[in-house]
């Protein structure tokens, strides 16, 4: 595969591409499948053929796209596109010292040391025990940690671990998001994931402690699965069906077969809400729709509704 066959890859409609890896594009948005998005917050730039996410900030283009959504290689995605496309390519020969060819790795010792003692700014325990009125147990559980950076915005640290405990990802939240005027903190984002981060199902340890035919719950993203948590269920977080690796599918399904797992799910009440539901139903043919009231937009908005008071933890 030369230089001239890539060219024809990456010069394939971004928006059309989009849409055959299952997003839905209106408008030149989609809603960011890298992030809990409620909102359309990726855009896409037809003259430049590029996309671009304002509130996680992942961008590139068509290749790009295929490689981070769907978590293949450069040459796979290649692969992927061409057929995907009626795109007759020659043989592709692996080059050892193309950095392009290689699959992103998470470096997780860099980022270890954080979660093994975690600390709490004021601005996080006011997010999570006074806004999200969270459980102190379910905050120790999940491991959350904070930092501030040169700027002075402040950060949760969400860590991910596949189901031995194995930290495979990261995810930093924005707490400052839409609280200042300041030009400078406007143009944050909302979300930052370190390079190579998977970060696919959240809270994967839950999955050993289950019960024989005991329900575990799948939410849309981390602040749900926390209520959930909260709120005395197992859970995991799923914010995008196309994400699930076939790995991440077996895993769910051998929990059904072996274990007699039951899924349930409270979909935001909103198209994509829905949209996820039956995306995970066809892989998981037990999964019990629950409605949540028409006065609450997401479980999380559920629980606090439930839960007017703070969990502050003791000392705090």
């Amino acid at each position: 595969m030369d230089h001239f066959e890539i060219t024809r890859l990456r010069q394939l409609p971004i928006e059309g591409v989009a849409q055959r890896i299952g997003l839905h594009v209106s408008r030149h948005k989609s809603l960011c499948p890298f992030h809990d998005d409620h909102h359309a917050s990726l855009s896409f730039n037809t003259r430049s053929n590029t996309y671009r996410c304002f509130a996680c900030d992942a961008h590139g283009g068509t290749i790009d796209l295929v490689m981070r959504h769907l978590g293949k290689s450069f040459p796979d995605a290649c692969r992927w596109l061409a057929d995907s496309h009626n795109v007759i390519l020659t043989e592709w020969k692996p080059a050892t010292q193309a950095a392009e060819s290689q699959p992103p790795t998470f470096d997780a010792t860099r980022y270890e040391p954080f979660f093994e003692r975690p600390w709490l700014s004021q601005e996080a325990r006011r997010f999570l025990f006074d806004e999200r009125r969270l459980s102190p147990a379910v905050v120790r559980w999940c491991r959350l940690t904070s930092w501030t950076d040169r700027l002075q915005t402040h950060w949760l640290q969400i860590p991910y671990y596949d189901a031995n405990g194995k930290l495979i990802g990261m995810q930093n939240r924005n707490l400052d998001s839409g609280k200042h005027d300041d030009h400078n903190l406007r143009n944050v984002p909302r979300f930052r994931f370190p390079y190579g981060a998977r970060c696919s199902i959240y809270n994967l340890p839950v999955t050993a402690m289950l019960q024989q035919g005991e329900p575990l719950y799948i939410t849309e993203g981390c602040s749900d699965c926390w209520a959930m948590l909260s709120a005395g269920h197992k859970a995991i977080a799923i914010p995008s069906a196309t994400l699930l690796s076939r790995a991440d599918t077996k895993l769910l399904t051998d929990l059904a077969t072996e274990r007699q797992t039951t899924f349930h799910m409270y979909p935001d009440r909103d198209a994509p809400g829905e949209r996820l539901f039956m995306q995970l139903s066809q892989a998981l043919t037990n999964l019990v729709h629950h409605q949540l009231p028409p006065t609450c937009k997401d479980f999380a908005d559920y629980y606090m509704s439930q839960h007017s008071t703070p969990s502050r933890p003791e000392g705090a």
